[in-house]
């Protein structure tokens, strides 16, 4: 009978396979698009959006690592997945709750979805390094964090780079400056404003909002958790 180690390693591999196929055309085409659209944005905007971003990130993240849990030991992987699907229904629920509420508010509460939703991810992630025993007040942990979060919301090119530096994680980190500030603040916002930005539209028409809102944070949780197994089970497994 297969253990519980050898069928998640065996998922892993398939999932890495995934994580290394290149663009398709379809999504080539897709992201060419969206490039040039924002190209048509003035830099100001993209400025302002991504000192928005920056800024929230930076709150969330040295603001959970004072709430942040110890890494918890001693558990097999069997066990610490299983925790890791609990807190996934709980932010999933809140997640949800989250959507509704602010698509049901039309552009106005449209607006606060998007640091709400981020707030709500990166303490879900926070949760989860725990659970895999790892220490989310470090801060190359915390850089790990971010990469799992593009990894889950980018375009497929840019999946393939992220993907290459988390493969070699511990040799990768040790080449970074020792300060949050040099991270590519002006990818991370854009590849994550690409990936929901149509989604996230839809959510403050009329209406509909409440329910695409509802629907699409579900989605955008589910991903986020099943990016996030894979990547822990990497450093575990590899």
């Amino acid at each position: 009978m297969i253990s519980y180690n050898d069928r998640a390693l065996r998922e892993l591999n398939d999932w890495k396979s995934v994580m290394k196929r290149k663009p398709s055309i379809m999504q080539k085409a897709a992201k060419g698009v969206q490039n040039k659209f924002n190209d048509m944005l003035p830099d100001k905007y993209h400025e302002i959006i991504t000192s928005a971003i920056k800024s929230l990130t930076n709150a969330v993240l040295y603001g959970a690592k004072y709430t942040a849990k110890p890494p918890i030991k001693n558990l097999s992987l069997m066990e610490r997945e299983r925790l890791v699907k609990e807190k996934t229904r709980l932010y999933k629920t809140t997640a949800i709750i989250e959507g509704a509420a602010t698509g049901a508010g039309g552009i106005v509460l449209g607006l606060t979805d998007l640091p709400l939703l981020l707030s709500i991810k990166i303490k879900f992630l926070y949760d989860v390094a725990s659970i895999y025993g790892f220490d989310a007040n470090d801060y190359s942990e915390r850089l790990y964090l971010l990469h799992i979060f593009q990894l889950a919301f980018s375009s497929k090119g840019n999946v393939n780079k992220i993907f290459e530096k988390m493969l070699n994680w511990e040799a990768y980190c040790s080449s970074l400056p020792d300060d949050i500030n040099h991270f590519d603040w002006k990818s991370f916002q854009q590849e994550y404003r690409d990936y929901i930005d149509l989604a996230k539209l839809l959510q403050m028409l009329p209406g509909i909002g409440a329910v695409v809102g509802s629907y699409v944070n579900h989605n955008l949780m589910k991903k986020l958790s099943e990016t996030a197994i894979q990547a822990y089970r990497m450093r575990i497994l590899d």
